[in-house]
């Protein structure tokens, strides 16, 4: 059989098996945000709970990166981001089925470790050359709501380290590897007894996160709808998120 035939076949197969398990069972791709995580693993265990014959794979990073991975032409069936922008890359490039519908929000928030080693007790304390100061890189949702905040603020903030996610900034002040990060109020909660917040007062901002799908799949288009239905929003509630 000529190489190009086996090829296709492959290629055949390989769309089966990602689309249909043993059984019958359909596996629904989710490309969701960093931030996200906690939230999703919860609504997707709540989703296969309601619906046995499909399987949520999820997969999480910086929104950026993820917009990249879907308009290089990866197979997701839905996207969640933590930003418009990146969410509108990926409309711009025709890869959404329908119009992304805003399902949460999320605000900015000032972590330091556990015990606050570098006494940071406000915004315009991060101006300190002598902080380690940790955020998200500026394409990264958090990122650019960072710099917003601290140019209202009037902070000039040299940060140490840009991140490609928000956990990654997360995990470098739980590690006590950064004196203090600028993430999402999920996050913070999400850090547990090993971080704590500091208020940012008046110069605290939002982002809305837009959800699509992305495939033309029956699953999509219905774990999109659970997102946005009373269940999703109840799991997306208990983690900290706020309606739109």
């Amino acid at each position: 059989m000529p190489l190009r035939t086996l090829g296709a076949l492959a290629g055949i197969l390989a769309w089966l098996v990602t689309g249909c398990g043993d059984g019958g069972e359909t596996t629904v791709t989710v490309y969701a945000a960093a931030s996200l995580s906690e939230a999703f693993e919860d609504l997707a265990a709540e989703y296969e709970a309601a619906n046995p014959q499909i399987d949520v794979e999820l997969s999480f990073a910086g929104s950026a990166r993820l917009a990249a991975q879907i308009t290089a032409g990866a197979r997701a069936d839905v996207f969640a981001a933590a930003d418009g922008a990146n969410m509108s890359r990926v409309v711009a490039e025709g890869r959404t089925v329908a119009p992304p519908v805003a399902f949460a929000r999320n605000g900015l928030a000032l972590v330091v470790p556990s015990g606050n080693p570098g006494s940071v007790t406000e915004l315009a304390d991060l101006s300190d050359d002598g902080l380690v100061l940790a955020v998200c890189a500026p394409e990264v949702p958090c990122g650019a709501l960072a710099q917003a905040v601290l140019a209202d603020a009037g902070v000039d903030a040299e940060p140490d380290t840009e991140e490609t996610s928000v956990r990654a900034v997360l995990t470098k002040v739980m590690l006590g590897e950064a004196d203090a990060g600028l993430v999402y109020a999920t996050d913070v909660a999400a850090g547990g007894n090993k971080v704590a917040s500091v208020p940012l007062g008046p110069q605290i901002r939002f982002n809305d996160y837009p959800v699509a799908a992305v495939s033309d799949r029956a699953a999509a288009a219905g774990f999109v709808d659970f997102v946005l239905g009373p269940d999703g929003q109840r799991i997306l509630r208990s983690h900290g998120f706020e309606s739109p």
